[in-house]
């Protein structure tokens, strides 16, 4: 259902969901910088020397940013006209599993109270994902990556098969007491071989097995460029074609409208 907003929450709206304002940009410039500290206290409090020294600092800091983005996501919400539309959208999904994990944690007690509380905040990692929308230039890049994904698809589909057939040649002219005691074994070799990793766990040992292992390397060095070359075709052709706006929707809060769009392409509002 929408509802009508009041001056402070229109205005509140513009600073917290656009970016083409000093406000707005000040809004999300800060907020990133909150989203990668959050991330880095996670990240070194899982360092367990980190953690016997300054585990109540990294439990106070992230509980300091929990309120920060329960705070942000509250205003989110009261500020768009159709908050339920924000709620279950991509990135209000991923907003509340950035907060929630630190207030589940109280449901939990007894002895293993504080692992379960560990694992529920590895999903903070999730706020990475936030950063998407930060970066309204590099819109293009998913539209480019999803015109490419039928094309790369093909391509995998082709590298499997090649790998299979090699891997089954190599099984065939190898011996078993190098490595090569099962063709799913030999194409794991072949996968690793054609992506240049080279692990050296297994590896051929008669002429002919270096031969085909040298075809295989070559192959990769090719093989490797293509997947690069269709998604830059794409980004080229996603550049050319962009032509969305960064404003977003002040009734559901959704962004990438047509630069000439009067009305919102996902809930029909006005803009």
């Amino acid at each position: 259902m929408q509802r009508e907003l009041k001056d402070w929450q229109i205005r509140l709206q513009r600073i917290i969901y656009e970016s083409d304002t000093p406000a707005g940009k000040a809004f999300d410039i800060a907020l990133l910088g909150l989203i990668l500290a959050s991330i880095l206290v996670v990240m070194l409090d899982s360092v367990d020397s980190l953690h016997s020294r300054y585990g109540g600092l990294f439990y106070a800091l992230e509980w300091g940013f929990t309120i920060i983005f329960t705070i942000e996501y509250i205003l989110r919400l009261i500020t768009i006209r159709r908050p339920v539309k924000y709620l279950f959208s991509f990135l209000g999904i991923i907003d509340l599993l950035a907060v929630i994990p630190s207030y589940l944690s109280f449901a939990f007690v007894g002895a293993q109270s504080l692992l379960v509380l560990r694992a529920l905040r590895l999903l903070r990692i999730f706020r990475v994902f936030r950063l998407v929308q930060f970066i309204s230039e590099m819109r293009f890049l998913t539209v480019a990556i999803g015109r490419s994904l039928r094309k790369i698809s093909i391509f995998i589909l082709f590298v499997l098969t090649c790998v299979i057939i090699l891997g089954s040649v190599i099984y065939l002219v190898e011996d078993e007491n190098e490595g090569f005691s099962s063709i799913p074994q030999s194409v794991y070799w072949a996968i690793v071989t054609i992506t240049t990793v080279g692990y050296g766990d297994v590896a051929p040992a008669t002429p002919l097995g270096k031969f085909i292992a040298s075809f295989i390397m070559l192959l990769g060095y090719g093989i490797i460029a293509v997947p690069t070359g269709i998604v830059t075709t794409e980004m080229a052709h996603a550049y050319k074609d962009k032509g969305h706006s960064t404003n977003a929707c002040p009734s559901c809060g959704r962004e990438g409208h047509d630069t000439d769009a009067k009305y919102c392409k996902f809930c029909g509002a006005k803009l």
